[in-house]
């Protein structure tokens, strides 16, 4: 019988899933370090009836490692799939000049948008559409202009936002203002 096998059996016995268990295991305190295979198994066997193969398949999906999650290369990669994949070369470009500003430079990445940080505080984010690089600077008391608009809610970690139509409008400009605001950002005291 295949592994997965013995947990589509379990789920057909119990009506519950590996995740099932883990969840109810961890309520019971059983996943932390020092806690044995045995006192596992005897759960599973005593509240669930399994039997002790099964109750070890169970305990196997518990010590898997989880996921490895993503290196920062393959995080930055994915918001740069389908249509966003055009804003690839302009990023890198903007990246190569903006970490001229100092070493202290690193991107973070979230599920919709990379943040650029200066030693761990926010300056600036950058989010790519297919038909536009849309970049938030946190630059306080800056007038808005008809290019350099206020960010309003369209994020509220950064105040003011640039609309990227096309490669070229990367230019100086853009750069001055990133650079303020990474300027700006290591004025600030380091929080304790």
């Amino acid at each position: 019988m295949s592994f997965q096998a013995y947990l589509d059996n379990i789920g057909a016995k119990t009506g519950k899933t590996p995740e099932d268990f883990k969840q109810l295991a961890e309520k019971r305190g059983l996943l932390k370090p020092g806690v044995k295979a045995g006192e596992i198994v005897a759960w599973l066997k005593q509240d669930f009836g399994l039997g002790h193969g099964h109750a070890m398949a169970i305990y196997a999906v518990f010590q898997q490692k989880k996921e490895a999650k993503p290196g920062i290369v393959e995080s930055i990669d994915k918001h740069f799939t389908g249509g966003k994949s055009i804003w690839r070369k302009p990023f890198d470009g903007l990246m190569t000049k903006i970490k001229k500003f100092g070493d202290d430079i690193q991107i973070a990445t979230t599920d919709s948008y990379l943040s650029l940080l200066r030693d761990n505080r926010k300056f600036a984010v950058i989010y790519m559409v297919s038909g536009r690089m849309d970049i938030g600077i946190k630059l306080k008391g800056h007038e808005p202009t008809e290019r350099f608009k206020l960010a309003g809610d369209w994020n509220t970690m950064v105040t003011h936002r640039v609309q990227i139509n096309e490669p070229k409008q990367l230019d100086s400009q853009v750069l001055q203002w990133l650079k303020e605001a990474y300027q700006k950002c290591g004025d600030k005291p380091m929080k304790k």
